[in-house]
C-alpha cells in the first residue's frame, strides 16, 4: 500500500519531539556538568569628604534636601494618581467585555 505525501511529512514531523528529547537524555547522562560562576563586580566611586565648620552651607545643604524631599512627594502623589487611573480603566475595560 502507498502512501502520500503528506502522510509520511506528517509522520516525520511527528517523531521530531521524540528523538529531541531522546538526543537530550543522552546528552544529560553522558555530558559534562559544568557549574556557571556569575563574578559579581562592584565598582567604589571615590566620595570627597569635606569638613566645613561655617553655618552657611549647612543651611544651604539643609534647603536643598528640602526641596528635594518636596519634590519626591510630588512625584510620589502624581504616581499615585497614575496608579488610580490605570485601575479605573482596567474596570472599565472588564464591564464592557461582560456586557458584550
Amino acid at each position: 500500500m502507498a502512501y502520500s505525501e503528506t502522510r509520511i511529512v506528517i509522520g516525520g514531523l511527528a517523531h521530531v519531539p521524540v528523538l529531541i528529547f531522546i538526543a537530550n537524555f543522552i546528552k544529560g547522562k553522558f555530558g559534562i556538568k559544568t557549574e556557571e560562576t556569575k563574578d559579581a563586580v562592584v565598582k567604589e566611586e571615590l566620595v570627597k569628604i569635606i569638613e566645613v565648620k561655617n553655618n552657611v552651607f549647612k543651611e544651604a545643604k539643609a534647603k536643598a534636601i528640602n526641596e528635594i524631599s518636596n519634590k519626591l512627594d510630588s512625584i510620589e502623589q502624581k504616581a499615585d494618581e497614575v496608579h488610580e487611573k490605570v485601575k479605573k480603566k482596567k474596570k472599565d475595560k472588564k464591564k464592557k467585555k461582560k456586557n458584550i
